[in-house]
């Protein structure tokens, strides 16, 4: 009887283990969006601190992807457009779309910390399940081995 108390208890932790496995790998795909996020924010605000420095007509080269670029005109360096979201964009003086965009990083951040934290959590659960999961299969193993008489 009490083995199959056991074999339930396997399965149960088996299952567990697999969907703690699922929702950590969702965590880390989230957390790996964020970083791709981050690291674009983070060029765009060296961009602008970069520009911070250029004067009116300063020649600028513009990456086009692919690792090349375009030479281009500098026509108003406070002009900035800054996408809000849903393919809305506005214009914003250089200022406005440091501070949006440091504010986005600053979100961003607590969200990755929060996220992180969040697989941790898991990571530890899935640690004591696994442990749980390997004792009762030793102890099941155990009594279910022939003995000699």
């Amino acid at each position: 009887m009490a083995s199959k108390i056991e074999e339930e208890e396997l399965r149960r932790l088996s299952v567990e283990l697999r969907f703690l496995e699922q929702t950590a790998e969702a965590i880390q795909s989230r957390i790996n969006m964020i970083n791709a996020v981050i690291t674009d924010l983070t060029y765009a605000s060296m961009t602008l601190e970069g520009l911070e420095k250029e004067k009116e007509n300063s020649e600028l080269l513009v990456p086009i992807g692919g690792n090349s670029y375009i030479k281009a005109r500098l026509e108003s360096p406070d002009k900035i457009i800054v996408g809000m979201g849903a393919g809305i964009s506005v214009e914003k003086t250089l200022q406005e779309a440091k501070e949006i965009i440091k504010n986005r990083l600053e979100s961003l951040e607590k969200t990755r910390m929060s996220l992180q934290q969040q697989l941790a959590q898991i990571a530890e659960r899935m640690s004591e399940g696994r442990e749980k999961f390997d004792n009762l299969l030793a102890k099941l193993r155990e009594e279910t081995k022939p003995r000699n008489v």
